[in-house]
């Protein structure tokens, strides 16, 4: 099958991913805002604080490669639905299980707010599927930075739903309107997908290329070194960001204060968006894959520094910009490193790699922030230094990447 770009069309494309990723985007960062202490009031155990963050990433994780066979088979609008679907069901049951004050429905919610999650990262990859391979990049990061305005809507509606609904139970009445408000963003946005115009795959011949499998893909070195930052990009933004919430409030600050720290993060996330695609282009995507991981270790430093409310404004926001660089560059150099019939098969399992590893990590963080040394600070002490192996592994797979291909082409 021929491929067949339409930078025009693209560029239609990318303007209704943009507004998806920020009206649709925004349950996200105030789900995760509110997950934690949501889950800490319910479970019975703190260390299982942040389990509903961790089973919203295992639903995400789930769901990739179905999701992505999914959209192979019937298109991306069809699975960006689906997604929006999952999205609000999710919300609908967290708002029953804060009613009823029950912990396993409040996590059953937070399962089905996955598949909206998986859809959400392939935005990222369907805004390559028209551009031509000099526009996507950039196509790629516009899409991610539709996620600045994600990053102001959800927090703010934290604090407009917190006390909204009068009712004696002060679970329902902190955090069971937020959840309403995520099927409200569910249900709105949804309404974009009609505009999205990506071609449907066209079902494979008895003559197609089969392509590689999926252990072929994956043992490629350009495909592996992708994966493997992808990963730890994502994990390590995510093990952070979960506690983040708790950390906060346990260091004597208000709700609302953290609220405003995930702001600052999330709008650190998305802002470089505008000009990582550029960045890219210019100085190549294993340098700024390479800085991303740098300045993910200097938001670990800065969080280990101290816990006064600067500290952790300025490590959440290093932490966004770090994440930026390292995920939209892994994810550049993955669209490129594959065939178009071969779409299906590699996304979706990248994404149940790269989702499998940020589940790992938002179990882990609850663990490390409640239950390692008793107090709040030494939580977060444990969760920064949890960092370190991490950003050693993907560094180390860049480097090797670099006297792989150094050697491929003396070759």
């Amino acid at each position: 099958m021929t491929e067949t770009y339409d930078n025009a069309r693209a560029k239609r494309n990318v303007a209704v991913l943009v507004a998806a990723q920020a009206i649709l985007g925004a349950q996200m960062p105030l789900i995760f805002t509110i997950g934690g202490l949501a889950g800490q009031s319910l479970a019975t155990n703190l260390c299982f604080a942040t389990l509903p963050i961790s089973l919203i990433v295992l639903g995400s994780m789930l769901s990739a490669t179905p999701l992505s066979w999914f959209m192979q088979r019937y298109g991306r609008r069809a699975g960006f639905a689906l997604g929006a679907f999952g999205g609000a069901l999710g919300g609908l049951i967290c708002a029953t299980g804060l009613y009823y004050a029950s912990f396993p429905i409040f996590l059953l919610g937070s399962l089905c707010t996955g598949l909206y999650m998986s859809a959400q990262g392939f935005y990222r990859f369907a805004a390559a599927d028209t551009a031509a391979p000099e526009f996507r990049p950039k196509a790629i990061s516009y899409v991610m930075a539709g996620g600045l305005a994600s990053a102001i809507i959800g927090p703010q509606l934290v604090k407009l739903s917190n006390g909204a609904i009068d009712h004696p139970s002060a679970l329902v009445s902190t955090f069971a309107g937020a959840y309403l408000l995520v099927i409200v963003l569910n249900v709105v946005g949804a309404l974009l997908f009609t505009m999205l115009d990506i071609p449907r795959p066209e079902a494979p011949s008895a003559d197609s290329p089969k392509g590689r499998t999926r252990w072929e893909l994956i043992t490629t070195p350009r495909i592996a070194v992708a994966v493997i930052c992808a990963m730890v990009s994502y994990a390590l933004m995510n093990l952070v960001m979960t506690s983040t919430p708790l950390a906060v409030v346990g260091c004597g600050f208000e709700q609302d204060s953290a609220a405003d720290v995930v702001t600052a993060h999330v709008l650190a996330m998305f802002a470089p968006s505008f000009f990582t695609g550029h960045l890219i282009a210019r100085f190549g995507v294993e340098r700024i894959v390479a800085l991303g991981l740098l300045i993910l270790a200097a938001a670990g430093a800065v969080a280990l520094s101290g816990v006064a409310l600067e500290n952790f404004f300025i490590a959440l926001i290093l932490l966004g910009i770090g994440w930026n660089f390292g995920f939209i560059g892994a994810t550049t150099m993955l669209a490129g490193a594959h065939e178009p019939h071969e779409r299906g098969r590699m996304q979706g399992l990248n994404d149940l790699l790269v989702f499998g590893g940020v589940t790992f990590a938002s179990l882990a963080s609850g663990g490390l922030m409640n239950c390692s040394g008793g107090t709040p600070e030494a939580g977060w002490t444990a969760v920064n230094l949890a960092m370190a192996p991490f950003l050693t592994l993907a560094g180390g797979a860049l480097i090797w990447l670099a006297f792989h291909q150094r050697r491929d082409v003396a070759a």
